[in-house]
């Protein structure tokens, strides 16, 4: 007889903020969780039944973790892959499947696998080392992305012109061709164990400048009803390709002649859904939940036009964290704010996120100006 999913055990690798949001989003379901990760003061520590403090990436650690467990999921995708395929093997239900992350871990393998299954995306050049990026110099202006680990703006380089070309990897990276985009913007789809599959509508992202992450997004992303139904499609093509069980976000680039190209995908929760909390009918924590559990989807359309502004950690400022402005922010019609329980503070590291909603996108604009200049992270 099947187990309901309030006795089912999930094992969650990785306790950071969107770990967190996954919990909070759980305890609606009583669904019991455990959950890894190799900080002994990670988001997670205090919210959930059992926290085991582990490497991620270390065999043993993973499978043992894993062994108590029904389910696994994940939510950073820098784990022992092997260790999951051997708990899929005896029985543990992984989702995503252990060869989904490994391939989307992998940037380099991540672009092929477009190029394989005619998923547009731009023209890139796979590179061992910093000396075979040298040889390509002619392709630039392109992006160096390092083949693993690279994350939150880390493990991505700009190189515009030869001047540059220092700054490339010294290690199995890819030089992508700069694209000259219009807008960045990102779809997340689900995908459930029965095969049902629903989108979230696109978010129009806005990276900043020095962090080369996310600084906030509108949601409905500001474009044509056309380039909607392409981005779209394409979320809905990739996981159906992939086959995966689970969330996964897509990013994705609006060219100047109206192309939607991919950029990378995640296999999990992520930054471009956190305002779907209060702006959706379903959020995207609670669409990743009914999709690793086989339940119904849950409805994606908009309550109500959103911003998403993400809370980063001052220059100048490391140490225990300090939140300037709270209140004046929370004063304002609308804005919900979400701390991620991180003690410390550092230039740049995500430390919450701010969802304002408001019919009027003039008036969201200037909410998204107001928390950004009001509301800072210091120590």
């Amino acid at each position: 007889m099947t187990k309901g999913i309030q006795e089912q055990k999930l094992g969650i690798l990785g306790g950071g903020q969107l770990g967190r949001m996954l919990v909070q989003s759980a305890l609606d379901f009583n669904i019991d969780i455990k959950i890894l990760d190799p900080d002994a003061n990670a988001p997670c520590k205090n919210i959930v039944s059992e926290f085991v403090v582990g490497k991620l990436t270390d065999y043993d650690t993973v499978y043992n973790f894993g062994r108590g467990c029904d389910l696994i999921s994940i939510e950073i995708e820098n784990v022992n892959t092997d260790a999951l395929k051997q708990l899929a093997k005896e029985g543990v239900k992984v989702y995503p499947q252990p060869e989904v992350v490994e391939l989307i871990k992998d940037k380099r393998i991540q672009k092929q696998y477009y190029k394989d299954n005619n998923i547009p995306t731009a023209e890139f050049i796979l590179t061992d080392n910093k000396e075979t990026v040298i040889t390509h110099k002619n392709f630039l202006p392109a992006v160096n992305k390092l083949g693993k680990e690279g994350y939150d703006g880390r493990g991505v380089q700009i190189l515009r012109s030869e001047a540059d070309l220092d700054k490339a990897f010294e290690a199995p990276s890819l030089l992508e061709k700069l694209v000259d985009f219009e807008k960045e913007i990102a779809v997340i789809v689900a995908r459930n164990e029965s095969g049902e599959v629903k989108t979230f509508p696109a978010v129009e992202m806005v990276f900043h400048p020095e962090a080369n992450m996310v600084e906030y997004l509108f949601s409905p992303a500001d474009i044509s009803a056309e380039i909607e139904s392409d981005a779209q499609e394409i979320a809905k093509t990739v996981i159906n390709r992939l086959g995966m069980v689970g969330l996964l976000a897509v990013e994705m680039f609006v060219t100047k002649d109206g192309k939607v190209l991919v950029n990378e995908i995640a296999p999990r929760p992520h930054n471009s859904g956190h305002q779907t909390i209060e702006a959706n009918f379903t959020s995207q924590y609670e669409q990743h939940l009914r999709a690793i559990f086989n339940l119904p989807l849950g409805n994606t359309d908009i309550l109500l036009p959103s911003a998403m502004v993400n809370l980063l950690g001052e220059e100048g400022f490391t140490g225990i964290a300090k939140y300037e402005g709270l209140e004046k922010v929370m004063a304002e019609k609308g804005v919900h704010v979400h701390l991620y329980g991180k003690l410390t503070t550092k230039p740049f590291r995500k430390m919450g996120h701010v969802t304002i909603r408001n019919k009027d996108t003039a008036a969201l604009k200037k909410a998204v100006d107001l928390v950004k200049n009001t509301l800072k992270v210091k120590a």
